[in-house]
């Protein structure tokens, strides 16, 4: 898989003469964030017609989101980052994804433009799949008739996506959220297709667990608002695939005053040194949401009462693996 990244770099290979879309492409635009099911079937629907067509499959992306970009601070939380997101559109087996910048250049592309710029000069697309409610350019003036009629003349064709329901409503990444955010990890397994993670680099904290009796690995958000807050029975993937049981925290820290958000592991029956290593985090059971303690002996010992309840958890049900397809 090749990943392009920005407008200028998709312009530069449309003048190479190893241009893998010389021949065209068949492409679906999107956030793609979660790639729940939903997503998957469009990236199915993609590749299958690429593969009829003989030419390479495209998920086109942004960074950041629209929402964010649009929103700031008040956007709805990220159910995965882009790393994660490219990772798992590479087990899906595109052929190339390109990531372009929304920023106000992009923003204030006319509805032409984008069709000129984007799909005709920049992807040489052949065969466009994107949802009927699709729209795009400035002020969000182009929609899905408007690319058919532009199509029908300039020699490319457009297919509405592929919809999948689960409990008689449409699968989506705002549904997905709301699953999440009300701690309805089953819900969000069947929206997934698998159960809900995230993954990050283990950074340095400011030891408290250790003081506590409790070491923790501090992973990475990245300053990124998290979809889920509470106290949760996990497994954590090591580098190789190895996989450990463990509890998460993911919140603010109120106890101690956190500034922004943050997800620590304790690994139950594991000690190593992680610092530095990238850890894949799947929530499997909500045992409390977050609380401000009034000191940090009741943090402490609240812990303790985690782990001995997260420990029962486990004894008592099988933890769903974490190497499924991602």
């Amino acid at each position: 898989m090749r990943l392009i990244r920005g407008l200028h770099n998709l312009k530069r290979w449309a003048e190479r003469s190893d241009n893998p879309l010389a021949n065209g492409c068949v492409a679906t635009i999107g956030n793609f964030d979660g790639i729940h099911r939903g997503h998957q079937v469009i990236i199915d629907q993609v590749r299958d017609r690429a593969h009829q067509l003989g030419v390479p499959s495209v998920v086109m992306v942004f960074e950041p989101q629209p929402r964010e970009f649009f929103g700031g601070a008040d956007a709805p939380p990220r159910l995965m980052r882009f790393r994660e997101k490219v990772e798992m559109l590479l087990s899906h087996d595109v052929d190339i994804v390109v990531c372009l910048q929304f920023r106000s250049r992009l923003r204030n592309l006319s509805a032409m433009d984008f069709i000129e710029q984007v799909l005709m000069e920049g992807l040489n697309v052949q065969h466009l799949v994107v949802g009927d409610d699709f729209r795009f350019g400035c002020d969000r003036r182009g929609d899905f008739r408007l690319l058919q009629q532009v199509g029908a003349e300039r020699g490319f064709e457009v297919e509405h996506t592929q919809t999948i329901r689960v409990g008689g409503e449409r699968i989506s990444s705002t549904r997905l959220r709301q699953a999440l955010g009300e701690n309805r990890l089953a819900d969000a397994h069947e929206l997934l297709g698998r159960p809900y993670s995230l993954s990050g680099r283990v950074v340095y904290g400011k030891a408290l667990g250790r003081e506590l009796g409790v070491p923790t690995a501090n992973i990475l958000l990245s300053g990124r608002k998290p979809p889920l807050r509470g106290v949760y029975v996990v497994t954590v993937e090591m580098p190789g695939g190895h996989v450990e049981r463990g509890l998460a925290n993911i919140g603010m820290r109120p106890t101690v005053n956190g500034q922004y958000p943050s997800l620590e592991v304790h690994l139950l029956d594991f000690s190593a040194n992680l610092y530095g290593r990238r850890l894949r985090v799947t929530f499997l059971y909500h045992l409390r949401d977050e609380v401000k303690f009034d000191s940090v002996d009741e943090l402490e010992k609240r812990i303790h009462e985690d782990i001995n309840q997260g420990r029962d958890w486990l004894a008592n049900n099988r933890p769903v693996p974490t190497n499924v397809e991602r």
